[in-house]
């Protein structure tokens, strides 16, 4: 089977086992009380669990995949993807709700890890922006379903509904392991590529890793567990269409999806041109620069169809972040003498940003208000730009060819 069956079919199995999840970042913040929740404080911690428990299994899941055939690991990332979609539904107490998000945090490091090393175990640095490309997008698929399909659904029907839906839909992903992922146990030996090796974690792996743990922040976990709150907060009249009730979810996934809905085609783009580029750098700066703009902007807006036209302007930049950073990482770690060992720190520091994102931001609100999560959101991506400059202003072009 050539690289791109590959890799569609890991991205596809991969978005169906992500559609549960997806869903709980649009309904939670809104229907907390219907999950059983007591305090708001709660939202922020099972939307963030799943990603500290990654924290540690990652380095252990990596020594998983060098043991244990790719087809094993993605057999119980599904059936755990199943299981916990289907528990949102049903269970109804904040500390049994804690464990099935950190055992999702298990299901999601099988999934994230085995497409990372499918993408670099069978591209070349001339063609990983593509692949990457083409893997986000297409798993991105289930977070369209999941945020639109979630958000509506719920506004129309009941929680346990859209779960016990969802968690069926899973089931697709089983047949899928059979089609698409071989028997045999992975090549973890990476192929070398063109470029300058790289041995341990210079200040540029460093920095890459940095880029992933904001993206892993501002993206995943701050934007994605606010979203719904920041319109409900500016949307004061419900619209109503052919019978049926807009609220705030549901303008919520429909903008999540929109940019999911995208992905395939503009991350692939994006993945094309940033092979050809003569400095993946520069394109990074867009996103950083443009983006922390925008949550600027973001946090300030009071008119529902200027925030939503603004929201689709950061959602086309997280498209072209989130592409570079992946991008930016498995091409380092091609070109490392432990791939391994980088790729799994990259999964690590989004995991941590991700983790922190929604954790932080609820304490923020908590204490503050929602626009000073913005503010801080985009003085984040604004500093880490001018140390990039910095960085490859004064050091990057004298030590390295890989850009």
């Amino acid at each position: 089977m050539n690289a791109r069956k590959r890799v569609i079919g890991i991205a596809l199995l991969t978005a169906l086992s992500v559609v549960g999840d997806s869903m709980l970042f649009i309904v939670l913040p809104i229907y907390w009380e219907d999950f059983g929740l007591t305090a708001v404080w709660q939202i922020g911690v099972l939307l963030s669990v799943n990603r500290f428990v990654r924290l540690p299994i990652n380095p252990l899941i990596g020594l998983f995949y060098k043991h244990f055939q790719l087809r094993t690991g993605l057999y119980i990332a599904v059936f755990l993807a199943i299981s916990t979609t289907f528990s949102y539904g049903v269970v109804k107490e904040f500390w049994l709700l804690f464990f099935m998000r950190a055992l999702w945090g298990v299901a999601w490091s099988l999934l994230r890890l085995g497409g990372y090393l499918t993408v670099i175990e069978f591209t070349e640095q001339m063609n990983r922006g593509k692949f990457v490309g083409l893997y986000n997008g297409l798993w991105g698929l289930g977070g369209l379903v999941g945020m639109l399909g979630g958000g509506l659904l719920v506004d129309q029907t009941s929680l346990f509904f859209v779960t016990t839906l969802f968690a069926l839909l899973g089931l697709l992903a089983i047949p899928m392991v059979v089609l698409f992922v071989p028997v045999s146990q992975p090549n973890t030996e990476i192929k070398p590529t063109t470029g300058t090796k790289v041995n341990g974690f210079s200040t540029y792996i460093w920095l890459v890793l940095a880029t992933g743990f904001t993206m892993g922040f501002v993206v995943f976990g701050l934007f994605a567990s606010t979203l719904s709150q920041l319109i409900n907060n500016n949307y004061s009249n419900e619209w109503t269409i052919m019978e049926f009730t807009v609220g705030a979810a549901t303008i919520a996934g429909i903008i999540q999806a929109i940019r999911w809905g995208w992905d395939p085609f503009i991350a692939s783009a994006i993945g094309r041109r940033l092979d050809i580029a003569s400095s993946q750098i520069r394109i990074l700066y867009i996103p950083l620069l443009g983006g922390g703009l925008l949550l600027l902007i973001l946090g300030f807006l009071q008119s529902i169809i200027l925030l939503i036209v603004s929201l689709l302007l950061f959602q086309l930049m997280s498209t072209l972040f989130v592409t570079t950073t992946d991008t930016l990482a498995t091409n380092t770690a091609g070109n490392s003498s432990n791939s391994i060992k980088v790729i799994t720190a990259h999964t690590i520091v989004i995991d941590v940003g991700a983790a922190v994102g929604p954790f932080m931001s609820y304490v923020v609100i908590q204490y503050f208000n929602l626009i000073t999560v913005y503010i801080m959101a985009s003085a984040l991506m604004t500093g880490l730009a001018l140390i990039w400059y910095i960085y490859n202003r004064y050091t990057f072009k004298k030590s390295y060819n890989l850009i």
